[in-house]
């Protein structure tokens, strides 16, 4: 079964409708997404399933999960509102649509209260890229930045030093229990590699 067969059948499996999970998985295979995009969907997908033992309600969690990047423009700054709004729009009676839009636009700051299990675990799967190995983080920052390809060198060091930065000043990267102890000190110390490689100033 290829990669795209499988995420149908996890999308079946939560009850979506077809059309609408293969429009999302159409937006997520759009050309211009180098780090957004199939892969990065199945490995939320894979880290929320790892979570899931956190989240007060797994399944809505896997829902925001498909739709959180689901309008995704390097050039836009409301992407997530726009992804919250499409899964409003296409969960129409869904008993949790109100909590996946709520879950979706989370991912904008990635700061859940204490008490939302829900939103640390999305949280928590959205960023655990930042604690994988060097090679694969290399690859990562690296198709971020041919995402922003159209902004220049010194610009884009600028603006990435910038968001490592305000990451490391964080008490806490993750929310769970299981992503603080899996993912925590990995990330750290992938982000003050990549802020030196950028020539910018550690953080905590």
């Amino acid at each position: 079964m290829d990669e795209i067969e499988e995420l149908r059948g996890r999308w079946a499996a939560l009850g979506g409708a077809p059309e609408t999970g293969d429009d999302l998985l159409r937006r997520y295979a759009e050309p211009h997404r180098r780090y957004h995009g199939v892969a990065h969907l199945r490995a939320v997908l894979d880290a929320v399933d790892d979570l899931a033992g956190h989240a007060a309600d797994a399944d809505a969690v896997r829902l925001a999960a498909w739709f959180h990047d689901a309008v995704y423009d390097p050039a836009r700054d409301d992407n997530e509102r726009a992804s919250a709004d499409l899964a409003r729009a296409r969960l129409g009676g869904h008993p949790a649509a109100g909590e996946v839009v709520r879950l979706v636009l989370l991912t904008a700051q990635h700061a859940p209260l204490p008490a939302d299990r829900d939103g640390a675990v999305l949280c928590d799967a959205d960023l655990a890229i930042l604690a994988a190995d060097p090679e694969t983080y290399a690859a990562y920052a690296a198709a971020v930045r041919a995402e922003y390809a159209a902004v220049p060198d010194d610009a884009f060091r600028a603006g990435r030093a910038r968001v490592l930065g305000d990451l490391l000043g964080h008490r806490w990267l993750f929310h769970t229990p299981a992503g603080r102890d899996r993912y925590e000190s990995a990330a750290r110390r992938n982000l003050r590699t990549e802020l030196d490689l950028l020539g910018g100033s550690r953080g905590a």
